[in-house]
């Protein structure tokens, strides 16, 4: 069960097959990095934080990053070695075997996919207070939530999902210079963000007071960091592109750690003026009771403060646009609205991409049905896992909460992260001699504080958010055993597939050194 290994000299061969042009080089790729990180998490999630932990927020932005910190080196030293695609999928599929592998790869559907649709949401809150304020139009409160937030759908979350799905089928992409252009403008947005705010950081205002309301538990700190964690996913799309990046051995690390740290710096300087300007404490209930975000009863009591004209952090749908217009930078705050609505599309096409690269690198393994990964012959995208992804997508985002969206993700997420700590410590003790282009510092402290911290915000998840995991997990191993175990190419003797065309009858190679022959 655990002997399908495929070898890493094979992946490497069936990369070598596939003729990218590397042209990325570190800063291209931080770019990419930032890029895919700043989204959803810090435009919107910044609300659902304060629900939870209040101005303890912050400590939640150094816990998640941290244990991104871990993780990314971990990643580091794996992407390095094996510059090809599928991310963590891959790397465990070369290390730990063919069932955890598919295990990994099922669960980074729950971090694509379903962290797509949480943008959708973010997304949808933002352009909803652009219309209403600049536009004069005001969308129905019952046709701009979903049933948890009182309203019957979302959408706004359900239009951007679906036109999404069409850009990509017909082949509409992000070169590196409009990825640049959007960059900028959410790197832009936070900074006047940061100038705005900036001389809030500090409590004179008593806004800081009492920093953990909640505490540390799972409604504080901790389950904010747990939450939180999601501004943060996107830093190992960054891995995904090593195939296309020159001297991806030293490039790939820089660009990972790079835009993680340039990231978690906006991070803690937003939400420090955030919460300096306007208090972040959580909303409670009428008996002083605490609501859990995403809850009705949370939804409802937001509804009765503001329509006495009052609006905490907390209740906002565009948190950082909202904080502007309350301390009197109105068009400022118009303008952050802007910038969240320009950008946040293109971090659902992100999301959306990778979910399909994974897809189309399982499908190539022979996991996944390999009429899903076909190239349409005008638009030359996978245009079917493409619409039955974006679909999904659209309509988890049409009916659930940002925060449930965002906690469901974190599981696959932490999940995939949990399998690369190990992965490497595996690959240390079973190949210690293979070259290693970056090394992980430390690797028997920062492997494990990566294991330790991944588990550690899984377990500071929302109950629901902890049972998506095995339940998607049982799903997972079912179609395994029942579809993709007895037809998996490594399983057939079959390594190598070119990766061009899924389709395409299998081309023999010569034996690889030290009498690997992976036509075996």
């Amino acid at each position: 069960m655990f002997g399908r290994v495929k070898p890493l000299d094979a992946i490497l061969a069936t990369a070598e097959k596939k003729s990218l042009h590397r042209s990325l080089g570190p800063v291209q790729l931080t770019l990419l990095g930032v890029g895919a990180i700043i989204g959803t998490g810090i435009f919107v999630l910044t609300a659902e934080a304060a629900q939870k932990a209040g101005p303890g927020m912050m400590w939640s932005f150094v816990i998640a990053g941290f244990v991104c910190a871990v993780a990314a080196l971990c990643y580091s030293e794996l992407a390095s070695m094996v510059p090809v695609s599928g991310s963590a999928y891959t790397y465990t599929y070369a290390v730990m075997g063919e069932l955890l592998a598919w295990m990994v790869g099922w669960a980074l559907i729950l971090e694509y996919a379903v962290a797509a649709s949480a943008v959708c949401v973010g997304w949808s809150g933002y352009f909803v207070g652009l219309l209403r304020d600049y536009v004069g139009i005001t969308i129905p409160a019952a046709l701009a939530n979903g049933p948890s937030a009182g309203g019957i759908i979302n959408l706004p979350a359900l239009t951007i999902g679906l036109l999404v799905t069409w850009l990509l089928m017909i082949g509409t992409s992000e070169s590196a210079k409009v990825n640049a252009v959007l960059v900028t403008i959410k790197v832009a947005a936070l900074t006047l963000f940061v100038f705005a705010t900036f001389k809030y950081l500090n409590n004179d205002t008593g806004n800081f007071t009492p920093f953990t309301p909640n505490g540390w538990g799972i409604i504080g700190v901790g389950g904010a960091a747990a939450s939180i964690f999601f501004a943060y996913v996107g830093f190992d799309a960054v891995s995904t592109a090593a195939e296309e990046t020159k001297d991806p051995q030293r490039n790939v690390p820089i660009g990972l750690i790079g835009s993680l740290a340039i990231c978690t710096v906006f991070y803690l300087l937003v939400a420090g003026g955030a919460i300096g300007a306007i208090g972040a404490q959580p909303v409670t209930g009428l008996g002083g009771e605490v609501l859990s975000p995403g809850s009705k009863e949370l939804a409802e009591r937001c509804a009765s403060l503001m329509a006495v004209g009052q609006e905490p952090l907390a209740c906002s749908k565009e948190a950082l646009a909202h904080v502007l217009k309350s301390i009197g930078w109105t068009k400022l705050g118009g303008v952050i609205g802007l910038a969240a609505g320009l950008a946040l599309p293109s971090v659902i096409l992100m999301m959306l991409f990778g979910q399909t690269r994974i897809f189309f690198v399982m499908a190539r393994d022979g996991l996944l049905p390999e009429k899903l990964a076909t190239i349409h012959p005008k638009w030359k995208t996978p245009h079917i896992v493409t619409a039955i992804t974006g679909v999904f997508v659209a309509a988890a985002a049409a009916f659930l909460p940002v925060g449930k969206l965002a906690d469901i993700s974190n599981s696959g997420t932490l999940f995939a992260f949990f399998m690369v700590a190990i992965a490497v410590l595996v690959l240390r003790l079973k190949e210690p001699d293979r070259h290693r282009p970056f090394k992980t510092p430390l690797i028997w402290l920062t492997a494990p504080l990566a294991i330790v911290g991944t588990l550690a915000l899984y377990l500071l998840l929302p109950f629901d958010a902890k049972m998506v995991l095995p339940v998607w997990g049982a799903l997972g191993l079912l179609i395994y055993f029942a579809y993709s175990r007895s037809r998996s190419h490594v399983g057939l003797g079959r390594v190598e597939v070119h990766e061009d065309d899924p389709d395409a009858p299998q081309q023999p190679v010569a034996p690889l050194p030290g009498g690997i022959d992976i036509n075996d």
